[in-house]
């Protein structure tokens, strides 16, 4: 990707990931790399992220999405392209509800 191209993804993060603040971790984490987009807890269990910025910092983002926060226990990361940033760019980003 050339520099200065932004990125627009949705990410799926499997595991041990509900009730131990892995959403507020998400917001904290994405506002500090300046991302826009939102995250919200699933049904099955899993948590689900809408991220879009800089390249360089939606993909500092997935890498940190692996860990999570220190009481969660991440067992897979799922990451698709997305190509709808109309929605969120300019946002900041928050918690939205559950789906």
């Amino acid at each position: 990707m050339a520099k200065g191209e932004t990125r627009t993804v949705m990410v799926r993060i499997e595991g041990h990931v509900q009730g131990v603040w892995y959403r507020g971790w998400t917001v904290e984490t994405a506002r500090g790399l300046g991302l826009d987009g939102w995250v919200r807890n699933r049904t099955d269990g899993s948590v689900e992220a809408l991220v879009h910025g800089p390249a360089a910092a939606v993909a500092r983002m997935i890498d940190a999405c692996q860990q999570g926060p220190p009481a969660a226990r991440v067992t897979r990361v799922q990451v698709s392209e997305d190509t709808d940033a109309s929605a969120v760019a300019g946002s900041g980003f928050r918690q939205v509800a559950t789906l």
